[in-house]
């Protein structure tokens, strides 16, 4: 325990899921941590979730696709706490469809809620990691940034998140110099409240998803959450542009 203690940390999208799972565990290991989603009624039920283990505070609803809500939100945290030293971007939304039916509306909604977002939000940190002499950043990619799916048209999603890891590496050689770190992490087919559809009820996914899944289960948020805090915790500290695939050994099968 105690392995955030002092650090101020920023995680979006924690009303439920993997962004829950991550400020959780931020919480346990002794970081103040300073949340935000859309869903205020999830993310009401995420401090509750951490009462008595720690400082969290949660900003909802709050749109990050817009760039100056952005900024607010960064800038505020920095002055209540007195700087940020982690920013965890996992907050999305995607639509999917196939390449020949998706609409133009639902391709730019996807691009701006999983690609744009992440931009608008690192952008607006950034100089408080400068003034903090460093910090780290963990961008939450996906296993479609690298590989097809292939039970469902996933395109928007797959080029959203590719883009992602690109900024990722993009952002390693421009934070180097100021001491920030910048790492991603990649999960796989994971449990959460988007992914129910596709994995509980009558002709779900989860057997086709698991058969291709070489330890046999869907991930967890808390399998997640644990990557995630290694990345941002000073045990990581020479760990920068790194890519951790959570997702049961699936990248490494055909």
């Amino acid at each position: 325990m105690g392995r955030l203690a002092g650090k101020v940390a920023l995680v979006t999208g924690t009303a439920g899921g993997i962004g829950r799972a991550v400020a959780l565990s931020f919480v346990r290991e002794g970081a103040t941590v300073v949340c935000c989603d859309l869903d205020a009624d999830g993310s009401r039920e995420t401090a509750a979730l951490a009462e008595g283990d720690g400082v969290l505070t949660t900003t909802a609803p709050i749109d990050l696709t817009d760039p100056s809500a952005a900024v607010r939100w960064a800038d505020q945290a920095a002055a209540e706490h007195g700087g940020i030293d982690i920013l965890v971007n996992n907050a999305s939304a995607i639509r999917f469809g196939a390449i020949d039916r998706m609409p133009v509306e639902d391709w730019r909604f996807t691009i701006s809620h999983e690609l744009d977002i992440v931009f608008y939000v690192t952008r607006a940190v950034w100089p408080h990691l400068v003034a903090r002499g460093g910090g780290s950043i963990v961008n939450i990619a996906s296993l479609s940034a690298s590989r097809g799916a292939f039970f469902m048209a996933q395109n928007a999603h797959g080029a959203a998140k590719g883009g992602v890891l690109a900024l990722t590496y993009q952002l390693v050689a421009e934070g180097g110099p100021s001491g920030i770190r910048v790492n991603a992490v990649s999960p796989g087919m994971t449990a959460t409240p988007q992914t129910r559809q596709h994995l509980e009820g009558p002709g779900s996914d989860r057997d086709v998803v698991t058969r291709r899944i070489p330890l046999g289960k869907v991930g967890q948020p808390d399998d997640v959450a644990a990557a995630v805090l290694f990345l941002a915790s000073d045990e990581a500290g020479h760990v920068s542009g790194a890519n951790i695939p959570v997702d049961g050994g699936s990248a490494t099968i055909g």
